[in-house]
């Protein structure tokens, strides 16, 4: 590693951690609003024990998500974002089966 972007990346971990003990503020803050599970699955017409299933996550799961103790991330956040957009359809779209 050259030198110049060694420094670069030392200097990037001490500025991390001061920012972690509150030192010093963040440049910049990335805020997302966690979907609302609970008014998704509603839209969608089912149980939160189908809902599950459906999504791929266990009932525990789903619960934490309804009572804000998680946040879904990642890939289940973006299938919630599909099944809020159109319950019918992506609901649809995940009970077919799989094309061989």
């Amino acid at each position: 590693m050259k030198r110049e972007l060694y420094k670069e990346l030392v200097e990037s971990v001490r500025e991390g951690g001061s920012i972690l003990r509150g030192n010093k503020a963040p440049s910049r803050q990335f805020v997302y609003d966690a979907p609302a599970v609970r008014a998704i699955r509603e839209q969608a017409g089912l149980p939160q024990s189908d809902f599950a299933l459906l999504i791929g996550v266990s009932v525990k799961t789903l619960q934490h998500w309804e009572q804000n103790r998680r946040r879904p991330t990642g890939p289940a956040a973006a299938l919630l974002r599909v099944i809020a957009h159109n319950p019918r359809l992506a609901v649809r779209a995940l009970h077919q089966e799989p094309r061989s």
